[in-house]
């Protein structure tokens, strides 16, 4: 269960803003996207070899 405290004469905005960072960081919309279709593992796989290669690239670039 996510807790948002909101402090006396805080912005509602701001309080909703908090709420939805906290919700997106749980993951759980990506899970429920993901858990429509079925992927093969193989294919998963492939994904997460070239998501690194491309964040390897990103962090040479930085340096």
């Amino acid at each position: 269960m996510i807790v948002v405290p909101v402090k006396e004469g805080e912005n509602i905005e701001k309080a909703l803003k908090k709420f939805k960072r906290k919700f997106e960081k749980t993951g759980v919309v990506k899970e429920l996207r993901a858990r429509q279709q079925f992927d093969k593992p193989s294919v998963i796989n492939r994904l997460k070899k070239e998501r690194a290669v491309y964040v390897q690239k990103l962090q040479q670039v930085e340096e």
